[in-house]
């Protein structure tokens, strides 16, 4: 089983600890020019924190898994910026290159998961929060093309082409998508402006 660091076990919320936002679940691939579409990765939502010399991966309740994610980690702590935040998805992958919630669960399969990361939530001394997310994943995009390789920026399609990708992610046995409003800001917990739609035949690995 998955191994938690001491501070992965105390449940207070940490001081600084951003709370992710978490999408809707929705019936229908929301259309048009005001929504982007990206994949929905399986597996533990992870905020990431470099703060100087110190690297913390947050659950989305607070608990500490640098521990646990060390290839991510150590790619985090890589990043040339003296504070960063991101959030992403720690997702391990089978043999075909999908997605194994299950493989995250033992120490093989955390220590090659990678994160995927789609929001960048501070950069040194800015909050990006009230950004709109374009401009978000703008940003992030630019600053990951020197990331390692244990960190990926999560892509998107338009607004045209979500019904497209959710058909394609079900053929593919994919979890299903997220679409978000491109003009929204960040928002801790549950938000309107970001959706889930899940592929009703999806089985975790």
């Amino acid at each position: 089983m998955l191994m938690r660091s001491p501070l992965a076990r105390d449940r207070r919320r940490p001081a600084g600890f951003i709370r992710p936002a978490l999408p809707v679940l929705a019936t229908k691939v929301p259309v048009g020019d005001g929504w982007l579409h990206e994949l929905k990765h399986d597996g533990f939502r992870i905020v990431a924190l470099k703060d100087g010399d110190d690297v913390r991966l947050w659950s989305r309740n607070g608990r500490n898994w640098s521990a646990d994610f060390l290839a991510i980690t150590a790619a985090v702590m890589a990043l040339p910026f003296t504070r960063i935040v991101l959030d992403g998805e720690a997702v391990a992958h089978c043999p075909k290159g999908l997605p194994d919630f299950h493989a995250l669960l033992g120490r093989e399969g955390s220590a090659r998961a990678c994160l995927y990361a789609f929001d960048l939530l501070h950069l040194d001394a800015d909050d990006l929060r009230a950004l709109a997310l374009v401009e978000r994943r703008a940003l992030l995009r630019e600053h990951l093309k020197r990331a390692g390789a244990a960190i990926m920026f999560s892509d998107h399609l338009g607004g045209t082409d979500g019904e497209a990708m959710f058909r394609h992610a079900c053929a593919m046995g994919l979890e299903g998508i997220v679409s978000k409003r491109v003009t929204s800001r960040y928002k801790s917990g549950r938000c309107l402006s970001w959706v889930k739609i899940k592929n009703p035949g999806y089985e975790r690995r």
